[in-house]
């Protein structure tokens, strides 16, 4: 038969107080712990290591980065646990120049605003002032033409809201390439097309077309101007038929007998 040995109570008691003195010390610990950690909270909230220290500001073009932090209403010396990156948002969409706005926090102190601004598709030519016009055909107040942008065309002779906010929504549509190959566009508008203009190209040619579908018809200017003469420039007209090119210095009568050619 197999003894067992018995420990006596007496044996136990010091490991059973070892053990719930080692619970207690752990338990103790834990306390402390979260308590400093409340501490330390507490003291952040209330102390400048909150506040927001950086602003950064992305995607902007045209406008500057102090306009953008002062369109928002954030206000100086900020806490940013207290920071609503919504209220911000909606604050900066509220900028005539900005399509939309996403404001994030960056821990510790950082707020990071990403802003789509609305395009500067042209600049037009009002009373001897320039305006830049908008991608929603909206037009700001006038710029010096030392601030002018070279990479979107002048518009002159345009008088009518309406005519404005079309060729403005085409504008938008046209590659960064060919936008950047228009000059100056004229509106000239005749009792059978309201809608027609000329175009000043960069490269020497000129080109009349109309405001509709202007962005698709002028989507294929670069083939067309890589099938000429890079020396002979002329008036290409391009509609949704197709673009005929006729040099300047072709005279009247031969003008006619190109198009009557092919209108045959």
């Amino acid at each position: 038969m197999v003894q067992k040995r018995v420990v006596s109570i007496e044996d136990r008691i010091p490991k059973l107080k070892q053990e719930r003195r080692k619970k207690a010390n752990r338990k103790l610990i834990f306390y402390l712990l979260i308590f400093f950690v409340l501490i330390f909270i507490v003291i952040y909230l209330q102390s400048p290591m909150s506040y927001v220290k950086n602003i950064s500001v992305n995607g902007l073009q045209w406008l500057a980065k102090e306009e953008i932090i002062s369109q928002s209403e954030i206000e100086e010396n900020a806490n940013f646990w207290g920071v609503q990156t919504k209220e911000l948002e909606e604050n900066i969409v509220s900028h005539p120049q900005v399509k939309d706005a996403d404001v994030s926090k960056s821990f510790p102190n950082t707020i990071i605003m990403d802003i789509t601004e609305l395009t500067h598709v042209a600049y037009v030519e009002l009373d001897g002032k320039i305006h830049p016009l908008l991608e929603n055909g909206d037009l700001l107040d006038e710029v010096n033409s030392s601030n002018i942008n070279g990479d979107v065309p002048v518009l002159k002779g345009f008088k009518d809201n309406h005519y404005l906010q079309e060729i403005a929504e085409e504008l938008a549509n046209l590659s960064t390439y060919v936008s950047a190959l228009i000059s100056e566009v004229n509106w000239i508008p005749s009792d059978s097309n309201p809608y027609k203009i000329q175009l000043y190209m960069t490269d020497g040619q000129e080109v009349e077309s109309s405001i509709r579908n202007l962005s698709a018809n002028m989507d294929s200017y670069p083939s067309i101007v890589s099938q000429l003469d890079q020396s002979e420039a002329g008036i290409i007209k391009i509609d949704e038929s197709g673009a005929v090119f006729t040099p300047y210095d072709v005279d009247k009568e031969e003008e006619e007998e190109i198009e009557e050619e092919n209108e045959e």
